[in-house]
């Protein structure tokens, strides 16, 4: 059954995939017509338009380019099947866990891609990973925001950035694959499109006075004073399944109590990469996030779990209201969430 063209917008953003060599090294200056003209072959099942969003570095991505992504799409929601925004590899698993957040329940699929060469090189993944998005927001199956990225296609909350310099750079964490693509066939593991009831949903703020303090042996925990003093959130990414040490140099559990009684919120999540988090193993978790009511991450990417909270406190700072929206699984973002 022959479906008909899909028409798709592809955003352009910049990084490696853009990029040609200067005397500084690599830099984005690829605009995206040009992008295009590389994958001539996706004019058999799409129709592209372009848009030359930003033309950056993605270590230079920050908020205020996400709701600008957000705000593209939403602009042009009525009138494209699909979307493919191309971007730097650095922040890509921010980025595909923020547009994650700002735009929700979207039956029309979001796909974010990029590359570790440029596509200008003769050598390169940059050809195969943007053909492979156009393939997928061209397909009737797919919705939502995904990673597309060395034949694989992963949920936009649950990539990670794994690999600097290999084609096979993302992992999709604590959650299978949606779909593989090869030789131009889709192979769908998580085909629940039907399942999909709610209309699209666009959010328009973000507060990215979110901090991250990473622990590590004998850290001083005036640290997370400071944090306290300049941030509406802190996440603290722990060792193991999750807990706050105890050590003479420092109170953590006095700070930790300081950040709640100022209406501050505070995440636990883990350094560990896979299998999440669990405070309540350990007397140094079970114990801290009882007393305080900490959230806690458990499954949840760090990328996601950073810009979940960006998009909640946009939304309230009312402690009640963060905890049942940091609880509530948004693009698959969470399986286990606990006792809330």
């Amino acid at each position: 059954m022959n479906h008909p063209i899909k028409r798709i917008l592809m955003l352009a953003t910049g990084g490696t995939i853009a990029s040609k060599r200067s005397d500084a090294g690599l830099k984005p200056l690829i605009t995206s017509e040009e992008l295009l003209g590389y994958v001539p072959d996706v004019r058999e099942f799409c129709e592209v338009d372009t848009l030359q969003l930003l033309n950056i570095d993605s270590t230079n991505m920050q908020p205020r380019y996400w709701l600008m992504i957000a705000a593209a799409i939403e602009e042009h929601y009525n009138d494209y099947d699909g979307f493919v925004i191309c971007h730097g590899t650095d922040t890509m698993a921010y980025t595909a866990a923020a547009i994650s957040y700002l735009v929700q329940n979207s039956s029309k699929p979001i796909v974010i891609t990029g590359a570790q060469k440029p596509i200008d090189l003769e050598i390169t993944d940059a050809k195969t990973n943007l053909s492979d998005s156009l393939r997928f927001a061209s397909c009737e199956k797919a919705y939502g925001v995904t990673i597309v990225f060395d034949g694989k296609v992963i949920a936009g909350t649950r990539g990670k950035k794994e690999r600097t310099k290999s084609y096979n750079a993302f992992s999709s964490i604590n959650f299978p694959y949606i779909a593989t693509i090869q030789d131009g066939h889709i192979i769908f593991y998580l085909d629940d499109k039907s399942q999909l009831t709610e209309p699209v949903r666009f959010y328009h703020n973000l507060d990215s006075r979110v901090a991250l303090l990473k622990l590590i042996p004998a850290l001083d925990s005036g640290v997370l004073d400071y944090m306290g003093e300049h941030y509406d959130a802190v996440i603290i990414e722990s060792f193991g399944v999750g807990g706050i040490p105890s050590y003479d140099s420092g109170d953590f559990h006095k700070s930790v109590e300081n950040l709640v009684l100022a209406g501050k919120t505070v995440v636990m999540t883990t350094q560990v990469t896979n299998e999440g988090s669990n405070m309540s193993v350990y007397e140094v978790g079970k114990t801290i996030k009882r007393e305080f009511g900490l959230l806690e991450a458990y499954d949840m990417t760090l990328e996601a779990t950073v810009t979940k909270l960006m998009w909640i406190l946009g939304q309230t700072h009312d402690p009640q209201k963060i905890r049942r929206m940091f609880y509530q699984t948004i693009n698959r973002d969470m399986l286990y969430t606990g006792k809330l």
